[in-house]
């Protein structure tokens, strides 16, 4: 028989294979690799695995597994929330004090107005601005995430979620870059080098923008205490807070999956690829190793390619903030044009604005909303109390819960910033797969508001 014949009569017999085999295989494979070591190892005492097999009995549980999972996922989240509010002002107000020195010197020195403007109002308070929101959860966020790497608790993730990425026809390490888009979309997509087949790697590049990246957890926390926590208040506040920033991590993930599915469905059809798991023993985390990856090879990483696009778009704020139009501004005239298409959405122009602006960098929604809604001519800190935002944005913008609930929607599932357009980019070697990721989350984003909006107001609820 020909080599030929062998192939397509192994192929014809593959297709009758159970879906189970391969398991069986390696499993069959690990059970005579055991057997032999057995008879052939001598040790002084038989290592004793039986703490380990307990753990992963309850955290790789078909009905506690994906419980605790949640329950570390609301545990990270609080804390990034309830720690990162507090070095984030510390850090804003050594920064901003910088910047006034820098406009008083500049102005000792009769430099133009604009001048003085334009670097330090524009470019260095949009830096400053990104350094001071995203640096402090990335210092929680990713040393929290890498002690559960370190630990080998993240295999025990992929092995819960398999199933589910496996039902959606994507791979089960799609889980692993899912957790690490966390802490930035364009690490979650470098990630994606961990799987092997070009065709589900692609699939988690294009879906992993539909987890929030830290730059994003900012606008989901404010919307979250400022109107779904505004009834509570201290620890009780907190807590409701990150349960609704949790609940809008699940929405996210729901697409990851629904939209994985759908692409293996139409434009990346093909058979999902089995592969092994082996779950590693738990470890004590090393130290410095956590320290390096975490804060090194991550935090610094990333906020450095954060900086780069974030310089252009505080320039960018800026000049529309400064150049006269009618009887406001630029930057009001745009808004007011973009605010039927934004009504529509449950949102308005003012938010389309910020994030048209904030392309480059997530972290600056909010403070180019409040610089368009005060009027001001550069980045500033706008209310500093919850009521004062909610007076603000309720009382004299005539925000409701539907626009706070589209927001934190629409914050949730639009388009990559430049950052991660960039590495997909990269990553993929293709302009078309780079603007299908823009294609793919900003239609979601608008179908999912426009729908949630008509909804509403057919319902009668606003």
């Amino acid at each position: 028989m020909e080599a030929t014949e062998i192939l397509q009569k192994a192929e014809t017999l593959r297709a009758g294979l159970s879906t189970g085999f391969r398991d069986e295989i390696v499993k069959s494979l690990y059970s005579e690799a055991e057997n032999i070591a057995q008879r052939a190892v001598k040790t002084a005492s038989d290592k004793n695995y039986d703490f380990d097999q307990k753990v992963d009995r309850l955290v790789t549980s078909p009905v506690f597994g994906l419980p605790i999972m949640l329950a570390l996922l609301a545990i990270i989240i609080w804390l990034t929330v309830s720690g990162a509010n507090i070095v984030s002002d510390a850090i804003a107000t050594v920064l901003f004090w910088v910047g006034d020195q820098g406009v008083a010197l500049f102005k000792a020195l009769n430099l133009p107005w604009w001048v003085t403007g334009f670097l330090w109002d524009g470019v260095y308070r949009g830096l400053a601005w990104v350094v001071s929101v995203m640096l402090p959860p990335m210092m929680i966020f990713f040393p929290a995430f890498t002690i559960l790497e370190d630990l080998g608790y993240l295999p025990r993730v992929a092995f819960n979620l398999d199933w589910l990425y496996r039902k959606s026809g994507a791979h089960g390490k799609q889980a692993l870059t899912m957790a690490m888009g966390f802490g930035c979309n364009a690490a979650g997509v470098v990630s994606t080098r961990i799987i092997d087949s070009p065709r589900e790697r692609l699939i988690a590049i294009l879906t992993n923008n539909f987890v929030p990246c830290n730059g994003r957890f900012p606008t989901l926390i404010m919307l979250a205490t400022v109107f779904v926590a505004a009834g509570f208040s201290g620890f009780t506040s907190s807590i409701i807070a990150a349960g609704t920033v949790v609940g809008v991590v699940m929405i996210g993930i729901a697409f990851t999956l629904f939209m994985s599915w759908l692409l293996t469905k139409t434009v990346l059809k093909g058979e999902a690829s089995a592969f092994t798991l082996e779950l590693p023993p738990y470890r004590v985390p090393n130290v410095w190793r956590i320290l390096y990856t975490s804060l090194i090879d991550r935090t610094l990483f990333v906020l450095w390619r954060a900086m780069q696009t974030a310089a252009p778009a505080g320039a960018v704020i800026w000049i529309l903030a400064n150049i006269p139009f009618g009887e406001a501004n630029l930057a009001r005239a745009i808004s007011d044009w973009l605010n039927p298409f934004g009504l529509l959405l449950g949102l308005d122009g003012v938010i389309l604005l910020a994030y048209i602006i904030a392309i480059p960098a997530n972290e600056i929604v909010v403070p180019t909303m409040m610089m368009v809604y005060l009027g001001a001519g550069m980045m500033i800190d706008g209310p500093t109390t919850n009521e004062a935002i909610r007076s603000l944005l309720v009382d004299g913008h005539g925000w409701t819960m539907l626009t706070a609930v589209n927001l934190m929607l629409f914050a949730l599932l639009h388009n990559p910033c430049a950052t991660t357009i960039i590495t997909i980019y990269k990553e993929t070697k293709s302009y078309k797969w780079a603007a299908m990721s823009v294609v793919i989350t900003l239609g979601i984003a608008f179908l999912v508001t426009f729908l949630t909006a008509t909804f509403t107001r057919l319902m009668g609820w606003a």
